[in-house]
């Protein structure tokens, strides 16, 4: 139900019992056992796992126009207690927050969550791995600066335009201008070092196959 960083939603919610029983099945592992696990096999599983939610928040809801038309005016998409975790029920925020970003210190996850938006880093067709996990992430970020909604380039007003993620989450990156350029093309090197770094406007609507 992925291609090119898209979902048919339609088509998962023919599969909700499914991904309910595969969350479920996650959810019973004990905060013991996944902290016994190896740093990359733990980071895979949680990204595996917010991803997973997500698209179940979004199915529960189907159809939506955006993630932000669910939940009430103090209880957004974020603070739903939708993640099943060592046997009871976290919010996105708590396995983002608290868990993924406190604990591991690894800005590339940004591009590894998706928040079900057109603006969010695309959703890959195959679940994380700890044995190939640098690979994809590394992956991950080349294709989200290749992409309009990651990266563009103004050459007329001399600006590197990049999403807003690198806004919001700023301290979670070194550099910001240094983690663009591992990833992008030689050819636009000069440009991330030397153009004003000035930010997208983010595309809140549904990530959804058309």
């Amino acid at each position: 139900y992925v291609s090119k960083g898209l979902v048919t939603y339609r088509g998962l919610k023919t599969q909700k019992a499914k991904l309910a029983k595969l969350l479920e099945s996650w959810g019973a592992v004990a905060e013991a056992k996944m902290r016994s696990w190896p740093e990359k096999r733990q980071l895979a599983f949680l990204i595996n796992l917010y991803n997973a939610a997500t698209l179940k928040l979004i199915v529960d809801h189907y159809p939506v126009k955006s993630i932000k038309d669910i939940g009430g005016w103090f209880t957004g998409p974020w603070d739903q207690k939708v993640v099943p975790l060592w046997g009871r029920l976290v919010t996105l925020n708590f396995l983002e927050h608290k868990l993924l970003r406190k604990e591991f210190h690894e800005p590339r996850i940004h591009l590894a969550l998706v928040c079900a938006a057109r603006g969010c880093p695309p959703l890959r067709s195959e679940a994380y791995r700890a044995s190939r996990l640098d690979a994809q992430l590394d992956d991950q970020a080349q294709r989200y600066f290749s992409m309009p909604t990651g990266l563009q380039i103004d050459n007329n007003r001399r600006k590197v335009l990049v999403s807003k993620i690198f806004k919001w989450y700023s301290e979670d990156f070194e550099s910001v201008r240094a983690f663009i350029r591992r990833y992008v093309k030689p050819e636009l090197q000069h440009a991330v070092t030397t153009y004003d770094l000035d930010y997208l406007a983010y595309d809140w609507r549904l990530n959804e196959q058309n």
